[in-house]
């Protein structure tokens, strides 16, 4: 892969994000993979047991938040954060297994599935989510198309461990509200049932059950997004520790709770195989992923990114729009 990036000093965090000139790696070495081991499209489609852990998780954390309706604010911060945090980011990675319709074969079974994973996590968007998840496949760090990538606001603002670890606790608003920033679409009329669906149940629990079970709710997700060992997943993917390798995976426990999301380039590689049969990608052909770098904790991701003064939102790769809408599904 040919990358251009500005010269910089050492120890000296980039101006610019690092430019590919070459299409992103997951559909060429899809092709490769296909071609030497054609049985790894019987792990193709859906998850048969999506449903029971989707349904499970949902009445869990829903259930949990009707206990705590009159307890202490203490109380319910401790229990969000580690209990509800890892509860209500497994349902946002739920949503992404649905968002490439990995649970059912009929594609509007998984959006009524997606909008039931929706509802402990309080804010409507898992509709919304796969319209801009399926860019991300398609145009992988293309400029003006992948709203994964950071924007030029956040990479100017975010310059050292004091602001990068601001960015950290908040990397979920930036992660949602970019997109509606950068390239806004026009809501449709799934994401009015979202809306609409998600709204009676937080005014249902706040009518029945009170403030602090709806908070409780909200704070898991708020505090499962931010400095929280799962959310390091989120800068593990695709933030660039080394120049030329542009997505990462993880192969540590957490995966057990995330939909194994961290068998990220495998996942970017088959995105039509669910997350509980991503590993057996990385055991029938060993040889096109050993050689990747990798990670075994998503904590000490985050300390990497807050800590070394080199890193930040423009550890990105990046390439021009022109020749780079080959779909990658």
């Amino acid at each position: 892969m040919v990358v251009a990036r500005e010269d910089q000093e050492e120890g000296v965090m980039a101006t610019d994000f690092f430019w590919s000139y070459t299409d992103e790696p997951h559909a060429s070495r899809r092709k490769q993979i296909l071609s030497q081991y054609p049985q790894i499209r019987q792990l193709f489609g859906p998850d048969p047991w999506a449903f029971l852990k989707i349904s499970v998780a949902v009445l869990l954390q829903l259930g949990t938040a009707t206990l705590l309706h009159d307890a202490g604010w203490l109380k319910i911060l401790v229990i969000s954060y580690f209990f509800g945090s890892f509860l209500n980011h497994n349902l946002f990675l739920a949503i992404h297994e649905l968002s490439h319709n990995l649970a059912f074969s009929t594609p509007v079974y998984n959006r009524w599935l997606g909008i039931f994973a929706n509802l402990p996590i309080g804010v409507p968007m898992s509709v919304t989510f796969q319209k801009y998840h399926l860019e991300h496949h398609r145009y992988q760090g293309v400029d003006g198309m992948d709203m994964d990538v950071p924007s030029l606001a956040e990479a100017y603002l975010v310059r050292n461990a004091f602001t990068k670890s601001i960015w950290v606790v908040l990397q979920l608003f930036f992660y949602a509200l970019r997109p509606l920033f950068l390239k806004p679409k026009p809501p449709g009329i799934w994401e009015f049932i979202n809306f609409s669906i998600q709204i009676a149940l937080d005014v249902s629990m706040v009518y029945y059950w009170g403030w602090k079970s709806f908070a409780y709710l909200i704070l898991s997700t708020f505090v499962g997004g931010g400095m929280h060992p799962m959310a390091g997943h989120f800068i593990s993917e695709h933030y660039v520790f080394k120049p030329d390798q542009e997505t990462y995976s993880y192969y540590g426990p957490l995966n057990l709770m995330t939909w194994s999301v961290g068998y990220h380039n495998e996942h970017h590689d088959f995105p039509r195989i669910p997350g509980s049969k991503l590993h057996k990608v990385k055991e029938i052909a060993p040889e096109y992923y050993e050689g990747l770098d990798a990670y075994k904790s998503w904590s000490q991701v985050i300390y990497m990114y807050i800590m070394d003064c080199t890193v930040g939102p423009f550890s990105r790769m990046k390439r021009k729009p022109l020749g780079t809408s080959k779909k990658s599904e």
